[in-house]
Formats: C-alpha cells, sequence, structure tokens
C-alpha cells in the first residue's frame, strides 16, 4: 500500500495537477503528471467516480490502481504528482490490464 507520504490528499493538489498535468489516456484510465522542482518522493491520488459503479467496486478498483502504483514507484522520479481517473471500463478490466496501462503511461510522462 502506499505510504501517506506518497498520496495526495488535498483537493487543491488535485486541481493543480488535472489542469497543469500532462496527460496520458488509454482504454481503462486518464493519468495527469505534474513535475514539480521538490526533491520528495513522488505522490499519487485517485479518482473513481460514481459511473465506474457501486462503492464496492470503486473501492476494488482504487486498492488494484493503488497496488500497481506501490509497485512501481522507485520508477516514478523524485517531485512528481500523479493523478489517475479510472473510467467506467476500469471496473470490468482485468489486474494485467490496469498495471500494463498505468506502467506505459508512468514510462512516457514520469520515469525517472
Amino acid at each position: 500500500m502506499l505510504a501517506r507520504a506518497n498520496r495526495i490528499t488535498r483537493g487543491a493538489d488535485y486541481k493543480t495537477v488535472v489542469r497543469g498535468g500532462g496527460r496520458c489516456a488509454g482504454a481503462h484510465t486518464v493519468m495527469y503528471v505534474v513535475t514539480t522542482p521538490h526533491m520528495r518522493s513522488p505522490r499519487f491520488g485517485f479518482i473513481v467516480s460514481k459511473r465506474v459503479g457501486s462503492a464496492v467496486v470503486r473501492n476494488t478498483v482504487r486498492r488494484r490502481l493503488k497496488a500497481v502504483c506501490a509497485e512501481a514507484l522507485p520508477s516514478v522520479r523524485a517531485g512528481a504528482d500523479v493523478v489517475i481517473r479510472a473510467l467506467p471500463s476500469s471496473a470490468a478490466a482485468p489486474y494485467r490490464e490496469l498495471r500494463a496501462e498505468v506502467v506505459r503511461c508512468l514510462g512516457r510522462r514520469a520515469a525517472a
């Protein structure tokens, strides 16, 4: 799981990343990345709307995305802020596909 230092928790930070970040879209997610000059560990945020499914489904999708990001954490450059928006198709997507999509976008936008 992601440590508190690796999570975006403030709404203003989400807004900054989504509005000003580079964008990478896939079949199941849309990823926004902003690189800051701060030399701190990368941070991740997740947006999973009610369109994805019930609360159980949304939390399952969020947990899967967090696991993928925790696994990819060493390959993300320091100071990067990443927000991942889950699309409705992510509810039915296998973990393997979600992982491949997130890793591809992280490699394009936030690789160390």
